[in-house]
């Protein structure tokens, strides 16, 4: 591909970036102004009322302000580090958010310093404190559109189209064509704690000039793989920078190394707060240097000297002066200690756009989730490393495309999937699964991975009791009803959204995870702690499925045990029993988002040893695929 073309193709990535930034910021503004306080605490963008706690300066010289929340603490939020906030005040009438008046955001927003439960830090610009805790109503913050990740993509992407000449610009021509990539040629390394496919893939990236694709299937240890190729990459360099889409997945992967004993530093806060997780974050190292007590002094003098500002003339300058000086010397002075001391760098991919990163260059990025990060993402930490390591799965969930023109342009095709297309000679595909009974693991092989996937022995053929079926599909069309009852099986619009519920499927949904545990037993399912994730596609249902499960007695003693959540919350995760309510049930046939298969291989995919899949046949089998899934399920059972 010429090089013109290149630069069209990543000014084409930037006018459709351009168009999801004013879609979001567009839903933002009517979010703001049209979605009411009660929608919003429920869909967990906002926490109202809030109790305000003390205000202090943290470890980096941020002020910062302590928030808990009050209200339905059960309530799923959507707040993490680093994501920008507004605070509002409002007037509910005993306490009904849904009459709320008065509503008045303050002129200022601030960045979530942490988030735990219910509990959140959050820094926000000095003097504002009184103005918030003085206000005649309750406050409450909300989420605020993002400005600081797009301005770092745009900015990465215009760093790649200007490049010239340098190790940037061979990535990029490279990326975008067929050239081979370099490798290194030797003799192959032995892990015989790894499969054959996980140690071939550990060789291709250490063989690796310049890119390399880890393809991880679902339970195929990535994960264990990925840990393997860092560490043995530090055996031939210093330091490598580590990144994910998510906090999340940044969290995952610096917890396994941590356990391998490699020194990691983790740039922003982790999801999960424990002692173990906190150690690793650059804010506790800072905090915990021997020069920081007299760095906080002086930063304390400075900020006394400006408060009282007695003096004024030349000498209060001179020696204001002279102590920012002593302050930035040992700020560079710990920071050089800090970096010094670890050998990977873990951070988001917009994180590795941090300041502090200046001046650092890495041999080897390895970016994780990489199916699920949209490219201008992705060249942000790109342009501080030598070759990247791409991990991930891009037969699993995509990048969040909010704009519809964006998606049908191809904002949502991964840098990692161009390389797959590209570079078919640079994919390591992991091929051993240790997650799922066969027959769960065989439909998603064929389908998604070209039938290369086989299951590890120990669990090829393991169940939950002797001679149970591990995957079946309970067509809601074929129960007999009278056309009163048949309404409830049908799929219906509630609330603002217009989020989907099948009520029905619902109820039944909860009946049969009921009758299967009878089956199971109550001590059984207790002692050996059977877990299961109940999924379906619409938060809606989610949300109504939830309520069922609390109104119902039944399950008291295994709530603890039970999970419900949309396909994009199970991601990455595992539970013995799976059972998916599918919801759409209409006589045309429409199953709207459901045709994005690759979140249905996340869903069936997440069960080790049962599946129930609850749908109405007639209206998923007219799609080829939810055709072939019923067929398969149909024929194992022998039913066919």
């Amino acid at each position: 591909m010429s090089h013109a073309s290149v630069i069209a193709q990543l000014q084409q990535q930037r006018h459709l970036l351009q168009l999801e930034y004013q879609e979001e910021k567009e839903a933002y503004r009517q979010q703001t102004e049209s979605i009411g306080l009660a929608r919003k605490v429920t869909r967990g963008d906002a926490w109202y009322p809030l109790h305000l706690g003390r205000t202090y300066y943290n470890s980096i010289n941020q002020y910062c302000i302590e928030a808990t929340r009050h209200g339905d603490e059960e309530i799923d939020h959507n707040f993490e580090y680093g994501k920008p906030v507004v605070f509002f005040s409002a007037e509910a009438p005993a306490g009904d958010l849904k009459q709320a008046t008065n509503i008045h955001y303050f002129n200022f927003t601030g960045t979530i310093s942490y988030v735990d439960g219910n509990r959140m830090v959050v820094a926000i610009p000095e003097g504002h404190t009184l103005e918030l805790q003085n206000t005649q109503h309750p406050v409450g913050l909300q989420l605020f559109f993002d400005e600081t990740s797009y301005r770092f993509m745009f900015d990465a992407l215009e760093r790649v189209m200007n490049a010239k000449g340098n190790r940037l610009a061979y990535l990029r021509d490279l990326f975008y064509s067929h050239q081979p990539a370099g490798t290194f040629t030797f003799e192959a390394m032995r892990f015989p704690w790894l499969n054959k496919s996980q140690e071939r893939a550990v060789n291709d990236v250490l063989r690796s000039k310049d890119v390399r694709v880890l393809h991880g299937p679902p339970g195929t240890g990535k994960t264990t793989t990925l840990v393997e190729a860092i560490n043995e990459t530090l055996m031939r360099e210093t330091q490598v920078l580590v990144c994910a889409q998510s906090n999340t997945a940044v969290d995952w992967i610096s917890e396994k190394l941590v356990d391998c004993g490699i020194p990691v530093l983790r740039l922003g806060n982790p999801t999960r707060v424990n002692d173990k997780m906190l150690s690793f974050t650059y804010e506790r190292r800072f905090a915990d240097h021997p020069d920081y007590p007299k760095l906080w002094q002086v930063r304390r003098t400075i900020r006394e000297m400006r408060r009282k500002r007695r003096e004024t003339g030349e000498r209060f300058h001179q020696r204001l002066d002279r102590l920012k000086e002593v302050a930035v010397e040992l700020e560079v002075r710990i920071n050089a200690d800090i970096f010094g001391q670890v050998r990977v760098i873990a951070s988001t991919l917009v994180g590795a756009g941090n300041k502090l990163l200046d001046g650092h260059k890495f041999g080897t990025l390895f970016i994780d989730e990489a199916a699920q990060a949209l490219e201008a993402a992705c060249w942000i930490p790109i342009r501080r490393a030598s070759r990247v390591i791409f991990a991930g799965d891009h037969c699993q969930l995509p990048p969040t495309v909010k704009c519809l023109e964006a998606l049908k342009g191809g904002l949502g095709k991964t840098l990692m999937e161009r390389i797959v297309e590209n570079k078919p000679e640079c994919v390591s595909l992991l091929q051993v699964q240790y997650r799922m009974n066969d027959e769960i693991m065989q439909f998603s092989s064929d389908y998604f991975y070209h039938g290369q996937m086989t299951s590890a022995p120990e669990v090829a053929h393991r169940l939950i009791h002797e001679g149970d079926a591990p995957i079946l599909w309970f067509d809601t069309s074929a129960i007999n009803l009278g056309e009163d009852e048949r309404q409830d099986f049908r799929e219906q619009f509630i609330g603002e959204s217009f989020g989907r519920v099948n009520k029905g499927e619902a109820n039944l949904t909860i009946s049969l995870l009921q009758i299967y545990f009878q089956r199971i037993g109550k001590q059984r399912i207790l002692d050996d702690r059977i877990d299961v994730g109940i999924i379906s596609p619409y938060r809606a249902q989610v949300q109504y499925l939830k309520r069922l499960i609390k109104k119902r007695a039944f399950f008291k003693p295994y709530r603890h045990l039970i999970s419900v959540n949309t396909v994009d919350g199970f991601q990455g995760q595992e539970r013995d029993v799976i059972l998916i309510s599918l919801v759409r049930a209409n006589d045309a046939g429409q199953i709207g988002f459901l045709r994005d298969l690759r979140r249905m291989n996340v869903a069936i995919t997440r069960a080790r040893m049962k599946l129930f899949i609850l749908g109405d046949a007639t209206t998923m089998t007219r799609h080829p695929f939810y055709k072939r899934l019923f067929d398969y399920i149909q024929q194992v059972r022998g039913l066919n």
